[in-house]
């Protein structure tokens, strides 16, 4: 004869979750480049050769294609979350553009502008910061203000070499292909705030 648990009975306690170890970042910068990193609160990111790969892909409508890559994305998002101003400055214009840049929740955007140095600065102004607080990622001549006046200037390998000249830093990965998140990695660290938002995603 069997008989059924007085529902007052004790339950057994479910397994417990294995503790987790600690997640242990990884990534390597040059000291000297996160020295320059540091007390930054804004950063210009180029599209074209930055945000994309720099290739232009036309329709049949001839309406212009962009392919942005999802690393990122998601870097541009921690960056906001750690308080760091994301602003875009460039000489194009585009539907596919903007509803990127709205799905990223980037606020600070000046588009379609040929000279992109009194646009940065207008953005500058808006914000109350200074070039001394400003990073920028650019890949040809029209980026060379905006890398040459800012605190931190980053470029894609695939940069012009007048670029790549005047950068601080040429990242590993190519520009539509993860440069982007190199830079933010890079500011998350000399900030302080990556090893914080890398354990809460592994939480």
């Amino acid at each position: 004869m069997s008989f059924a648990p007085h529902p007052d009975a004790a339950q057994p306690a479910p397994p417990s979750e294995p503790a987790l170890p600690a997640l242990r970042p990884s990534l390597q910068f040059d000291p000297a480049v996160l020295l320059r990193a540091q007390g930054i609160r804004v950063v210009f990111f180029d599209i074209d050769g930055v945000l994309t790969d720099g290739g232009l892909y036309f329709s049949d409508a001839g309406e212009t294609l962009k392919r942005f890559h999802s690393l990122d994305g998601h870097g541009i998002k921690l960056l906001q979350r750690a308080g760091i101003e994301v602003a875009v400055v460039s000489g194009r214009d585009s539907a596919p553009l903007r509803t990127r840049l709205q799905a990223l929740g980037v606020k600070h955007s000046r588009l379609g502008c040929e000279t992109k140095r009194p646009a940065a600065e207008s953005l500058l102004s808006a914000l109350g910061l200074g070039w001394h607080e400003a990073a920028a990622m650019g890949d040809d001549w029209p980026d060379l203000p905006l890398l040459r006046r800012c605190a931190l200037a980053v470029a894609p390998p695939q940069a012009h070499p007048e670029v790549r000249q005047v950068a601080h830093h040429t990242t590993q990965a190519a520009g539509g292909h993860g440069a982007a998140r190199e830079l933010c990695d890079l500011l998350l660290v000399a900030s302080g705030h990556y090893a914080r938002l890398l354990q809460e995603a592994g939480a």
